[in-house]
């Protein structure tokens, strides 16, 4: 109960900032829907094209648009986002970035990789790579951990001169995660990971209904963790058996051969 009422208190206080996220979120195609992935990148976080967790995006724009994608991230993952750019043949150094947000639209900072790269002068390509955090399953109302839910990339150039605004570019995305296990597990989970929709739909809707949040058809393929189970649980039970043998052991190496017989007195 009183995990039930921490939750549900952090939620309220990020009403505000998942408030507006939830209400201007429209949907946008699915890779799973379509058969295959995205070849097109949205302008905004609410056309954001939707990308499962190993496939390839493909998108063409013009040098200063903002594209943006988002994918799905479990408790126990640490998601990788790589972003490949394909620069026109003539052009003047520039420097591009990628970006990524969580379902609240908070700033996730990466742990490391390359975020920021600056091109040469008429350099055939550039690539990006952000390593972001473990996502937990629960966090405190005052952190900014990452938590389960939609992420959105934002792929941008930063650094540009007025001349090659506007020329064609092409953009590969790709998100890939390592299951970091146990190590990672906390004690608590979220009521409902934070996608687009959760927070306009109402709460009897949700209990009545069994189909996933409205607006955001993407979530991992074995469905969103339950955030209590780990692996943890199995080393904890491994290490109190070993510590039973142990014990049985050093008892009997210890306990001797049992009581001294008695001798009779001599006569």
């Amino acid at each position: 109960m009183r995990i039930t009422r921490v939750l549900s208190g952090a939620l309220l206080a990020l009403g505000l900032a998942a408030g507006p996220a939830a209400a201007d979120a429209s949907p946008s195609p699915s890779a799973s829907e379509e058969g295959g992935t995205p070849t097109t990148a949205g302008t905004s976080f609410r056309t954001a094209a939707e990308v499962e967790q190993g496939q390839t995006a493909t998108a063409s724009a013009s040098t200063g648009d903002y594209l943006y994608w988002s994918f799905p991230a479990d408790a126990g993952q640490r998601p990788t986002v790589k972003a490949t750019v394909k620069l026109p043949d003539t052009h003047a150094a520039e420097s591009w970035q990628i970006d990524v947000y969580d379902g609240l639209r908070r700033r996730q900072a990466c742990q490391y990789g390359a975020q920021t790269r600056t091109a040469a002068a008429n350099s055939a390509s550039v690539e990006l790579t952000c390593v972001l955090r473990t996502v937990r399953a629960w966090s405190e109302q005052w952190a900014d951990d990452p938590l389960p839910g939609t992420y959105y990339v934002r792929l941008s150039v930063v650094d540009v001169t007025t001349s090659d605004l506007g020329l064609p570019v092409g953009a590969e995305v790709r998100v890939d995660s390592k299951d970091i296990g146990g190590s990672a597990a906390v004690d608590g989970s979220l009521a409902q990971p934070l996608v687009p929709g959760v927070a306009v739909k109402p709460q009897e809707e949700e209990e009545s209904s069994s189909a996933s949040a409205v607006l955001s058809s993407i979530e991992p393929e074995d469905g969103w963790a339950s955030g209590w189970w780990s692996d943890r649980w199995v080393w904890t039970a491994i290490g109190g058996a070993l510590a039973a043998l142990a014990g049985i052991g050093g008892y009997a190496l210890t306990r001797g051969a049992g009581r001294p017989t008695r001798v009779p007195p001599s006569a």
